[in-house]
Formats: structure tokens, C-alpha cells, sequence
């Protein structure tokens, strides 16, 4: 049986020679995030904001513009309806009630028996309240766990490799953590603790994708003592290129499967870490090694130089 590949074992595009084409997009899409997120803000979830969320089934396909009216009826402030997984299942969110814990237990109670009264054999199925105060840890919690995911990859990357190299890959994971949260708030999805944990794991996964290709830079630039180091770049990501877009498809294969099939529970999630993936891989190959590039990074000269040094390095043809 013959191997599936995705792209042949040789390879010879030249990465660095769109260097410039492909940082430049990239400090683009970080500037255009940065205003879309300062303008329009994000669609904070309820971990976020507080107030209440409430999960209903209905026995038949649910009319939201009917369940819409209902909540909103209640004169309970901001009430927000939507449709959750099957045309069966709804999700009302409810802001968070002036008049701390009792009131907004009673805005739940409110909640579920108007709608037991307007539509019969709808099942509660689940509620959950997050009050303000929790609410604003829980932002600060996850901006600080983001900072010290950013942080440790700093010092374990400068002392594995150099600070040169560290600087490259934290750029890069700066990168995804910013496309991330501007994309989602472009779209206005609902942002929550799970992609908080989503932006967290792209970390780990950019991290990886980048080490692979940092590993390869530094034993070429002890094999390749004279090669100029955009060649040695090149010719690094190359040798990496059909293990990081096999590890990429493969993922994203999965990825798909749990948007699709998954429910709407995770949807959020496997969107932040689908679309992670993607500028994950590109920023590995277009920003931290350009990055490199740029800063410049000391040779290896204690070793040996290669017999082959310098030589059938080539790369654009």
C-alpha cells in the first residue's frame, strides 16, 4: 500500500523570498483586529458578564420569535434567545439583576414559569448564574493565564535556544492569540472561559509547530557554517514542511468532525482551535522564522564545518 502524502519529501519553495509579502498581511490582520476589537468590543458570555443562562427542550421544533417575546416580557432587562444544537433546544440568557443573589434566583424562577405556562411540555433543562463579582475574576483570571503562557514560552525558548529565537516565537504566538480574539470580535461569537482554554492550547500547539522548525534551524546552521542564514531558513522549514502539514490536516480533520457533529456546547471552542490551527501553521513557517531572519542568530562555530557546506542549497526554482 502506498504512503498518503500530502506533499512530497523534497522541497524547494523559497518561504523567505515572500518574507515581506506574508509579514506585512500578517501585521495587517493584527492591526485590523486590534481596531475591530476596540471598536466593537467582544460578545462576552455569561462567565464573563454574569447573569443567568437557562437550556430548554421543547417537544417540537421551538419558535424563537414566540419564546423571544416571552422572555422578554418579563421585564427581566437585556434577554437573549437562541437556538441550541437541535431545533428542539433553546438557550435564553438573562442579564444580571440589580438586587445581588435573591433577585436574580427569582428572575430564573420568572423565567422558567412563564415558559412553562406559554408552551406546553417544555423541559427545563438546565440553569446556571454567574454573579458580577465572579464574573470580573474570571476575566482577569484568564488575561493572566494567557500572560504567563506568553511569559513561560519566553524564557523556555531563550534558554533552550537563544533570545533570538524566543523573541521569533513569542512574536508568532502573539500573533495567533491576537487573530484569534479579533476574529471572534469580528464575528461577535460568544466569548467565554472555553475559549479562553481554546486561545491556551493554541499556544501549545503554535509552540510546537515552531520548536520543530527552530530545532532544524539550529542543526543546519551547525551543518551549513557559511550558508547564508535565509538559505539555511528555507531549507529548515522545507524539511519540516510534510510533518507540519500532515500534523495540521490530521488535526484539523478531528477539528471539523467536533464542530460539525460535536454540538453547540463546544462549537465555540473548536472554532477558536480550528482557526488557531491554521494561523498556528503560518505563523511557524511566515513570522517567527522571518522574525529570525531579521534579529540574526549566532553560528555554531565549535563544531566541524560539513563537507557539503553551502553546497546544492537552493531554493525558488
Amino acid at each position: 500500500m502506498r504512503r498518503l502524502k500530502l506533499i512530497k519529501d523534497e522541497t524547494k519553495f523559497d518561504f523567505m523570498g515572500i518574507r515581506r509579502i506574508a509579514l506585512g498581511i500578517s501585521a495587517a490582520l493584527m492591526i485590523v483586529s486590534m481596531i475591530d476589537l476596540a471598536i466593537a468590543g467582544l460578545n462576552f458570555g455569561i462567565d464573563f458578564r454574569g447573569g443567568t443562562l437557562i437550556e430548554a427542550r421543547f417537544p417540537e421544533a421551538a419558535d424563537l420569535g414566540q419564546v423571544r417575546d416571552v422572555a422578554r416580557g418579563l421585564d427581566l432587562g437585556d434577554v437573549a434567545v437562541q437556538e441550541f444544537g437541535a431545533a428542539t433546544d433553546v438557550l435564553i440568557r438573562v442579564e444580571t439583576q440589580p438586587g445581588g443573589g435573591d433577585a436574580q434566583t427569582a428572575a430564573v424562577a420568572t423565567v422558567t414559569e412563564a415558559l412553562r405556562n406559554s408552551f406546553e411540555g417544555v423541559d427545563i433543562r438546565r440553569t446556571e448564574t454567574v454573579g458580577p463579582k465572579v464574573s470580573g475574576e474570571l476575566i482577569q483570571a484568564g488575561i493572566i493565564a494567557i500572560v504567563l503562557a506568553v511569559a513561560a514560552v519566553l524564557v523556555y525558548i531563550w534558554l533552550r535556544f537563544e533570545w533570538q529565537f524566543a523573541v521569533g516565537a513569542v512574536a508568532a504566538l502573539t500573533h495567533d492569540v491576537v487573530l484569534t480574539i479579533g476574529v471572534f470580535a469580528l464575528l461577535q461569537l460568544e466569548f467565554n472561559l472555553s475559549i479562553i482554554a481554546a486561545i491556551l492550547t493554541i499556544v501549545g500547539y503554535s509552540l510546537n509547530d515552531t520548536v520543530v522548525v527552530f530545532d532544524r534551524v539550529r542543526e543546519n546552521l551547525r551543518r551549513f557554517k557559511t550558508t547564508p542564514l535565509d538559505d539555511v531558513l528555507n531549507l529548515s522549514i522545507n524539511e519540516t514542511l510534510s510533518r507540519t502539514i500532515m500534523t495540521s490536516v490530521t488535526t484539523l480533520i478531528a477539528l471539523f468532525a467536533l464542530y460539525f457533529l460535536g454540538g453547540e456546547v463546544i462549537r465555540g471552542f473548536t472554532f477558536a482551535m480550528i482557526w488557531g490551527v491554521v494561523v498556528g501553521t503560518f505563523s511557524s513557517v511566515f513570522v517567527a522564522s522571518p522574525l529570525l531572519l531579521l534579529l540574526g542568530v549566532k553560528r555554531d562555530w565549535d563544531q566541524e564545518a560539513s563537507p557539503k557546506d553551502g553546497a546544492g542549497v537552493q531554493f525558488g526554482g
